[in-house]
């Protein structure tokens, strides 16, 4: 599954190929994604110049003069940049092409993305309005999840997964920033101390941003039609090491299930 690395990277892959241009078509050859491509999307877009592209969560932000093109990667998309040419495959659902004749292509197999349109300010879409702030933000650290943790009982693992506290810290990513930390991802959020959070809050971003620079060098082309892109694969501490030595201690990593989610930690070097 795409997650915010993945996303930051697809945004600044597709971006300079797309920014500043004009719209002069949108194809929509399957419309029915987790929400309903909207219609006329054509007619909204056609003539329209990109500004600018953002990310809000998984969410990948176009903007134009008169509202935002939303996009999800969902469980198993991808966007990539190809000449109008490159006949379409199964799973390449929509087109948006501009005016050099180059389209941004979404493609999903499995269709839990979405392809939606904002008019107004996308802070106050139903999808967004309730999601915690960005992991980068400065007031992301110790004090910040310290203080929400305070009183509760659930797991620190799910506790970072919550989109209403931070967005962004999917499975893998708690996963290795907990070992990293020193913390085991079964501990109740309550009972983590502040000096552990305040390092907690350290490895999160370090190991997103790792991601990020990483998927940035080794993430496939998204440029052409030899294949679409990969997701990298990070050299990873814990997630899916269950049953291996641990690379620090030597210790067997344990495997639970936390929320439905596959946990892997060490029980020598988490406590």
């Amino acid at each position: 599954m795409p997650e915010l690395p993945e996303v930051v990277v697809t945004l600044r892959g597709v971006l300079p190929h797309i920014e500043g241009k004009r719209v002069t078509d949108v194809i929509v050859r399957n419309g029915k994604l987790r929400w309903p491509v909207p219609e006329g999307l054509s007619v909204l877009l056609k003539s329209k110049r990109l500004l600018s592209g953002r990310q809000r969560a998984k969410y990948m932000l176009f903007q134009f003069d008169h509202g935002h093109l939303m996009i999800h990667l969902g469980m198993s998309g991808n966007l990539r940049i190809v000449d109008i040419s490159v006949t379409p495959e199964k799973h390449d659902h929509v087109d948006v092409v501009f005016d050099d004749r180059i389209a941004l292509r979404f493609t999903d197999p499995r269709r839990f993305g979405s392809v939606l349109w904002v008019d107004d300010e996308p802070a106050q879409h139903r999808l967004l309005q309730n999601l915690g702030p960005e992991p980068f933000e400065d007031y992301i650290n110790g004090r910040y999840l310290y203080d929400l943790s305070r009183g509760k009982t659930t797991s620190v693992k799910q506790f970072l997964m919550d989109n209403q506290i931070v967005v962004g810290v999917g499975n893998i990513y708690a996963n290795e920033s907990l070992f990293l930390s020193g913390i085991r991802p079964k501990k109740a959020a309550g009972r983590v101390s502040k000096k552990s959070y305040d390092l907690l809050a350290d490895n999160i971003k370090t190991v997103l941003g790792r991601a990020i620079e990483q998927g940035g060098t080794t993430l496939k082309d998204f440029v052409g039609n030899e294949g679409k892109p990969g997701y990298f694969k990070q050299e990873l501490y814990v997630y899916g090491r269950g049953g291996q030595p641990c690379l620090n201690c030597k210790d067997i990593l344990k495997e639970v299930r936390l929320g439905q989610r596959s946990t892997v930690y060490c029980p020598s070097c988490q406590k």
